[in-house]
C-alpha cells in the first residue's frame, strides 16, 4: 500500500508538471494513471 502511494504522489507531481508546461495529452495521460492508482488503493483498504 506504501508502494501505491507513492506512485500515485509521483504521478500527481508529473500531471502538475505537464499541465504547467502546456503538454495537454500527456497531462491528461498523467491524470489517468492517478485514478488508476486510487482505484488500486481502494480496492487494497477494502481487502
Amino acid at each position: 500500500m506504501k508502494e501505491l502511494k507513492y506512485r500515485q504522489q509521483i504521478a500527481k507531481e508529473r500531471a502538475t508538471n505537464f499541465m504547467k508546461n502546456g503538454q495537454i495529452n500527456d497531462y491528461f495521460n498523467a491524470l489517468l494513471e492517478v485514478q488508476r492508482y486510487k482505484k488500486l488503493l481502494r480496492a487494497v483498504v477494502a481487502n
